[in-house]
Protein backbone atom coordinates (compact mmCIF):
# COMPACT_ATOMS: atom_id res chain seq x y z
CA UNK A 1 0.00 0.00 0.00
CA UNK A 2 1.46 3.01 -0.96
CA UNK A 3 1.89 5.58 2.10
CA UNK A 4 0.30 9.43 1.80
CA UNK A 5 2.65 12.20 2.04
CA UNK A 6 1.38 15.02 4.36
CA UNK A 7 2.49 18.66 4.48
CA UNK A 8 2.59 20.64 7.69
CA UNK A 9 1.55 24.38 7.14
CA UNK A 10 -0.39 27.19 9.15
CA UNK A 11 -4.26 27.02 8.97
CA UNK A 12 -6.33 29.33 6.88
CA UNK A 13 -9.07 31.04 8.39
CA UNK A 14 -11.52 29.09 6.06
CA UNK A 15 -9.99 26.34 7.79
CA UNK A 16 -10.62 27.14 11.59
CA UNK A 17 -14.36 26.06 11.93
CA UNK A 18 -13.64 22.90 10.82
CA UNK A 19 -10.57 22.30 12.72
CA UNK A 20 -12.44 23.46 15.56
CA UNK A 21 -14.91 20.33 15.01
CA UNK A 22 -12.18 17.83 14.67
CA UNK A 23 -10.59 19.05 18.20
CA UNK A 24 -13.91 18.75 19.64
CA UNK A 25 -14.18 15.40 18.11
CA UNK A 26 -10.95 14.12 19.30
CA UNK A 27 -10.89 15.35 22.50
CA UNK A 28 -14.79 13.96 23.38
CA UNK A 29 -13.54 10.70 22.58
CA UNK A 30 -10.85 10.43 24.89
CA UNK A 31 -11.64 7.61 27.43
CA UNK A 32 -11.27 9.30 30.84
CA UNK A 33 -11.01 13.03 29.31
CA UNK A 34 -13.81 15.28 30.88
CA UNK A 35 -17.12 15.98 28.44
CA UNK A 36 -18.11 18.49 27.20
CA UNK A 37 -20.90 18.52 29.85
CA UNK A 38 -18.26 19.21 32.35
CA UNK A 39 -16.00 21.40 31.12
CA UNK A 40 -17.68 23.57 28.72
CA UNK A 41 -15.44 26.04 28.39
CA UNK A 42 -12.60 24.13 27.35
CA UNK A 43 -14.64 22.50 24.39
CA UNK A 44 -15.72 26.35 23.78
CA UNK A 45 -12.04 27.37 23.59
CA UNK A 46 -11.47 23.76 21.45
CA UNK A 47 -14.12 24.84 18.85
CA UNK A 48 -12.98 28.19 18.33
CA UNK A 49 -9.39 26.84 18.16
CA UNK A 50 -8.77 29.65 15.72
CA UNK A 51 -9.15 32.14 18.07
CA UNK A 52 -5.71 31.64 19.70
CA UNK A 53 -4.38 32.84 16.12
CA UNK A 54 -5.31 36.62 17.31
CA UNK A 55 -2.44 36.42 20.09
CA UNK A 56 0.96 37.27 18.87
CA UNK A 57 3.12 34.11 18.16
CA UNK A 58 0.24 31.79 18.47
CA UNK A 59 0.15 29.40 15.12
CA UNK A 60 -2.34 26.87 13.82
CA UNK A 61 -0.75 24.25 12.07
CA UNK A 62 -2.26 21.12 9.98
CA UNK A 63 -1.02 18.40 8.87
CA UNK A 64 -2.82 18.14 4.92
CA UNK A 65 -2.82 15.43 2.42
CA UNK A 66 -1.96 15.52 -0.96
CA UNK A 67 -6.01 15.44 -1.53
CA UNK A 68 -5.94 19.15 0.43
CA UNK A 69 -7.61 16.50 3.25
CA UNK A 70 -6.91 18.08 7.31
CA UNK A 71 -5.70 14.71 8.79
CA UNK A 72 -4.29 16.87 12.03
CA UNK A 73 -3.83 20.04 13.71
CA UNK A 74 -1.56 21.61 16.62
CA UNK A 75 -1.09 25.15 18.10
CA UNK A 76 2.14 26.64 18.68
CA UNK A 77 3.55 29.30 21.20
CA UNK A 78 6.60 30.89 20.43
CA UNK A 79 5.94 33.29 23.18
CA UNK A 80 4.74 30.80 26.63
CA UNK A 81 2.95 34.07 27.86
CA UNK A 82 0.40 33.24 25.46
CA UNK A 83 0.00 29.58 26.02
CA UNK A 84 -3.13 29.79 28.57
CA UNK A 85 -2.73 27.08 30.43
CA UNK A 86 -2.81 26.62 34.39
CA UNK A 87 0.54 26.43 36.23
CA UNK A 88 3.72 27.98 35.98
CA UNK A 89 4.06 27.25 31.95
CA UNK A 90 3.41 30.88 31.45
CA UNK A 91 6.30 32.17 33.11
CA UNK A 92 8.70 30.10 31.43
CA UNK A 93 11.14 32.15 29.29
CA UNK A 94 13.47 31.39 26.62
CA UNK A 95 10.95 28.66 25.27
CA UNK A 96 8.18 27.65 22.67
CA UNK A 97 5.09 25.04 23.34
CA UNK A 98 2.13 23.65 22.01
CA UNK A 99 -0.79 22.60 22.89
CA UNK A 100 -4.27 20.08 21.91
CA UNK A 101 -2.76 18.11 19.14
CA UNK A 102 -5.41 16.56 17.66
CA UNK A 103 -5.06 13.62 14.78
CA UNK A 104 -8.08 12.88 12.89
CA UNK A 105 -9.01 9.17 13.77
CA UNK A 106 -9.36 8.04 9.83
CA UNK A 107 -5.93 9.47 10.09
CA UNK A 108 -4.06 7.81 13.21
CA UNK A 109 -1.40 5.48 12.50
CA UNK A 110 0.86 7.21 9.60
CA UNK A 111 3.00 9.36 11.81
CA UNK A 112 0.62 12.74 11.88
CA UNK A 113 1.17 13.74 15.57
CA UNK A 114 4.71 13.17 15.38
CA UNK A 115 4.90 15.20 11.92
CA UNK A 116 3.21 18.17 13.69
CA UNK A 117 5.45 17.93 17.38
CA UNK A 118 8.54 17.96 15.45
CA UNK A 119 6.83 21.30 13.27
CA UNK A 120 7.33 22.65 16.65
CA UNK A 121 10.37 21.87 17.90
CA UNK A 122 11.74 23.24 14.43
CA UNK A 123 9.79 26.57 14.72
CA UNK A 124 11.49 26.76 18.22
CA UNK A 125 14.86 25.72 17.49
CA UNK A 126 14.59 28.74 14.74
CA UNK A 127 13.31 30.97 17.04
CA UNK A 128 17.04 29.81 19.06
CA UNK A 129 14.61 29.17 21.94
CA UNK A 130 16.01 26.92 24.14
CA UNK A 131 13.44 24.37 25.07
CA UNK A 132 9.68 23.13 24.70
CA UNK A 133 7.08 22.71 27.29
CA UNK A 134 4.07 20.81 27.07
CA UNK A 135 1.04 19.17 28.85
CA UNK A 136 -0.31 16.19 28.64
CA UNK A 137 -3.17 14.13 30.75
CA UNK A 138 -3.17 10.51 31.45
CA UNK A 139 -6.22 9.81 28.87
CA UNK A 140 -3.33 10.56 26.26
CA UNK A 141 -1.28 8.12 26.56
CA UNK A 142 -0.62 7.87 22.80
CA UNK A 143 0.73 11.29 22.79
CA UNK A 144 2.34 10.70 26.30
CA UNK A 145 4.02 7.87 24.64
CA UNK A 146 5.30 9.44 21.38
CA UNK A 147 6.77 12.77 23.67
CA UNK A 148 8.96 10.66 25.69
CA UNK A 149 9.89 8.94 22.66
CA UNK A 150 11.48 12.33 20.93
CA UNK A 151 12.92 12.76 24.22
CA UNK A 152 10.37 14.76 26.35
CA UNK A 153 10.76 14.58 29.98
CA UNK A 154 8.43 15.10 33.02
CA UNK A 155 8.58 18.43 35.01
CA UNK A 156 6.66 18.23 37.66
CA UNK A 157 7.02 21.96 38.42
CA UNK A 158 4.41 22.17 35.12
CA UNK A 159 2.04 20.22 36.40
CA UNK A 160 -1.56 21.85 37.61
CA UNK A 161 -5.00 20.44 37.72
CA UNK A 162 -8.33 21.52 35.19
CA UNK A 163 -10.84 20.90 37.30
CA UNK A 164 -10.65 17.75 38.50
CA UNK A 165 -8.09 16.12 35.71
CA UNK A 166 -4.45 16.12 36.80
CA UNK A 167 -2.55 17.61 34.04
CA UNK A 168 1.35 16.61 33.23
CA UNK A 169 4.26 18.97 32.30
CA UNK A 170 6.56 18.14 30.39
CA UNK A 171 9.92 20.11 29.12
CA UNK A 172 12.56 19.17 25.73
CA UNK A 173 15.79 20.83 26.27
CA UNK A 174 17.18 21.97 23.00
Amino acid sequence: MHKKEFTVRNAEHTEFDSIGKLMVKVYSSLEGFPKESDQPEYYEMLSKVGELTKKPGVELLVAVSSEAKIAGAIVYFSDMKYYGSGGTAVNESNAGGFRLLAVDPSARGQGIGKLLVNECIRKTRERKLNQVIIHTTRAMQTAWQMYENLGFERSEGLDFMQGKIPVFGFRLLL
